[in-house]
């Protein structure tokens, strides 16, 4: 999430922050933070066995061997000068493309029950539309040795490396990449056969048209309100025709679409500022939300100009309000708005405490989106896809004491639990990520595994929260 605006005097500031470190030394010296392990309350539906635990990584991040697939928008992304923090690319990444045995090795040993990964399109795709059975190998191969090992495999179809040849023909601006979408589902879905437990079409549609279309911090690094909207509308069509592919090709697998939510809170309780809390949430998370659910985009559409809007034609709604099987969240922070005097809204920067990558700590917040989401649709099963935190980690003496995360893991595990006794159905939680890896515009230098990955050795040394992650999943 992108911060827009300084908030307050850097003394009111200083002593904000003055109050929740004191506030943190005192949680410290009770032993808060020394805490080892991961627990939820007896009797908790996060403790039953048919309860889903898994982990989760994505292509570009992980994988490597560029060589042997198409270029995509990331790869273009990554080679422009000041794009990315560190300057890298995902060349090399974590050599998930030659050491994958390893990696689910490492998988089973956590004890998790699933394993979430994404297919790279550039990979098992050709540029004149066929499979590439190299890449299509790699893949069923991975799936082969998941199943022989009791692993559920949940697949995502496309997690932001479009293929560059498609951008070049205008991306996710161009209408015609929804079927170009379609048709890379039916095949690789066909190829994968009855490999897979769990489709999900695209992950984080807001990321790859807000982030890639509207504000240009992501590839394809596109800037213009005008094309936010349309991008997005290309890529909630491309799931509703993914899903319908789904249906017909992979009727016994749980198909749905992996949303991602940053609840929107007020500065104030001002009319003036619970209207723009209340407009960012319709475009940042609902835009996304209802027209999956209800196929129709929020009421703010008529007051955005009219060049901004998406072009909808006929039928369009209906194709994106595909029935799902279950719907998978990510979260991982909140945000804080207030009224603008030239725009819609105005966004705030991130409180303390804080992550290593500067997003608030607010866990409470992920109990009252999921509440929120139950009273406000008539919700599939809850998946959360992906929930997890960057910290200053440190590798001393062989191993990552990493308290902060497992501290993390715990409040939003029982924030998770929470929302399950106000009637919240949820059937599972990955953690983001199974190891370090290339986080996107920050490269390398920001960590969310539960596994350290020294990127000089590629060797994988599982931290303590990995740890307490897999003590906690066993233990049921």
């Amino acid at each position: 999430m992108i911060n827009q605006t300084n908030y307050g005097s850097a003394s009111n500031n200083k002593f904000k922050i003055r109050s929740i470190q004191s506030n943190l030394y005192q949680k410290r010296n009770r032993g808060f933070l020394l805490m080892k392990q991961l627990s939820l309350p007896s009797g908790s539906p996060l403790l039953a066995k048919l309860f889903t635990y898994g982990v989760a990584t994505a292509s570009f991040q992980i994988e490597g061997g560029a060589a042997d697939r198409l270029p995509c928008i990331w790869d273009t992304f990554c080679s422009k000068e000041g794009k990315i923090a560190d300057n890298s690319n995902g060349d090399v990444a974590c050599e998930h493309y030659t050491r994958w045995k390893d990696d689910i090795d490492l998988i089973e040993s956590l004890g998790v029950d699933a394993y979430r990964l994404s297919i790279s399109w550039p990979r098992v795709m050709t540029k004149s539309g066929h499979l590439n059975s190299k890449g299509v190998k790699f893949y069923t191969d991975i799936l082969d040795e998941l199943k022989r090992r009791n692993i559920k495999a949940f697949v995502t179809l496309y997690h932001w490396d479009l293929p560059q040849h498609i951008e070049d023909e205008g991306g996710w601006l161009n209408r015609n990449t929804a079927y170009e979408f379609a048709h890379y589902t039916d095949l690789i879905t066909k190829a994968l056969g009855e490999r897979v437990h769990s489709y999900a079409t695209l992950n984080e549609p807001f990321c790859s048209s807000y982030l890639g279309y509207e504000i240009g911090v992501h590839a394809p690094g596109i800037v213009g309100r005008e094309f936010g909207r349309k991008a997005a509308h290309h890529l909630l069509l491309g799931h509703g025709l993914a899903m319908q592919v789904l249906a017909k090709n992979s009727p016994n697998t749980l198909n749905g679409i992996v949303l991602n939510f940053t609840p929107c809170y007020s500065v104030t309780q001002s009319e003036e500022d619970l209207k723009a809390a209340a407009f960012a949430d319709d475009y940042i998370n609902q835009w996304y939300m209802q027209p999956v659910m209800q196929g129709k985009y929020p009421d703010i559409i008529q007051q955005l100009p009219k060049a901004h809007r998406p072009y909808i034609l006929d039928g369009d709604m209906e194709i994106i309000a595909q029935p799902l099987d279950y719907l998978g969240i990510n979260f991982y922070t909140r945000m804080h708005y207030q009224a603008s005097e030239t725009d819609f809204y105005h966004e705030l920067p991130h409180k303390a405490p804080m992550t290593d990558i500067g997003w608030e700590i607010y866990p409470k917040a992920l109990t009252e989106l999921l509440v929120s989401l139950n009273e406000k649709y008539t919700l599939p099963p809850i998946y959360i896809t992906e929930n997890g935190a960057a910290m200053a980690d440190e590798f001393k003496d062989g191993e990552v004491r990493d308290n902060d995360r497992i501290e993390y893991y715990h409040e939003h595990l029982n924030a998770l639990h929470n929302a399950t006794e106000q009637g919240v159905k949820v059937d599972g939680y990955f953690a983001w990520s199974l190891m370090d890896n290339f986080e996107w515009a920050e490269g390398y230098l920001k960590r969310f595994g539960i596994v350290h990955v020294d990127y000089n050795t590629q060797k994988r040394t599982v931290k303590a929260s990995g740890k307490a992650y897999s003590n906690l999943i066993t233990s049921r």
